[in-house]
């Protein structure tokens, strides 16, 4: 049986425009062109963007993806077989996270005490690495010693240490949001002082440059997950922070 562009888009939750751009980089071609000049796809394109969505879901770049289809051809059922088993990994991870956040919210509330090593239960360490490697690659050797640094800071945090911090950059956040909703240019005195606020609270960690700190805001914006979090509190945020962050750097760090 043969699907329309239209109906695959329907039955996988694909936009036609995403499916259109998967056929012109070959990542997903149709199994033939209509005379009428339909795009029509058949079970085994089906399978292969199934396959593709996975791959989306375990957060791999498009440029790779399709590498990966052409090294795994003829195994469909061994790789989704591998790929069940990471998502289970990272469903088992999230439903932690999601118990650390439930106990969290309790202890703010004052009904339950929480110990400080529970309150990173499910987080990702391959994810913060990944962070750290994007700084290091950025900065070289000098962002090591940051990281370091930082590490170094907060080893003998207590609870009430890192609630304090979490607090502190998310009120920095929310004012930032307020901030954009009244229209507030990034280089204004008033969104200046709050980003003076953020300088301060990223030196908790460690003493940043004017490169790493206006690198920093750049990373807010290029990595996904920092963008995921700022858009969050609104969107545009984490462009109207980095665009803030350089221009303190140049003023106030160089």
């Amino acid at each position: 049986m043969a699907y329309t562009v239209k109906e695959v888009s329907a039955l996988s939750g694909i936009s036609v425009r995403t499916l259109h751009y998967y056929d012109e980089i070959g990542l997903l071609k149709p199994h033939h062109v209509g005379k009428n000049g339909y795009r029509y796809y058949e079970q085994e394109q089906l399978l292969r963007l199934q396959q593709i969505m996975v791959y989306r879901e375990l957060e791999l770049p498009l440029s790779e993806i399709g590498n990966l289809l052409e090294q795994t051809k003829g195994k469909t059922a061994e790789v989704l077989q591998e790929h069940r088993s990471k998502i289970q990994d990272k469903v088992f991870r999230l439903h932690t996270l999601l118990q650390t956040i439930d106990q969290t919210v309790a202890h703010l509330k004052g009904e339950r005490t929480m110990q400080p090593e529970h309150m990173y239960h499910g987080f990702d360490p391959e994810k913060q690495e990944i962070y750290e490697r994007d700084l290091t690659e950025r900065y070289g050797h000098g962002a090591e010693g940051k990281i370091q640094e930082s590490k170094t800071a907060t080893k003998n945090w207590t609870k009430d240490d890192y609630l304090d911090s979490q607090a502190e950059v998310d009120q920095i956040h929310r004012q930032l949001a307020e901030a954009m909703n009244m229209g507030l240019k990034h280089s204004s005195e008033e969104v200046q002082a709050m980003i003076r606020r953020h300088l301060q609270w990223v030196s908790r960690f460690y003493t940043p440059t004017a490169e790493i700190y206006s690198g920093l805001g750049d990373l807010y914006v290029e990595h996904e997950d920092f963008r995921k979090m700022y858009e969050g509190y609104r969107p545009g945020l984490a462009e109207y922070l980095r665009d803030g962050m350089k221009v303190l750097a140049e003023r106030e760090l160089s």
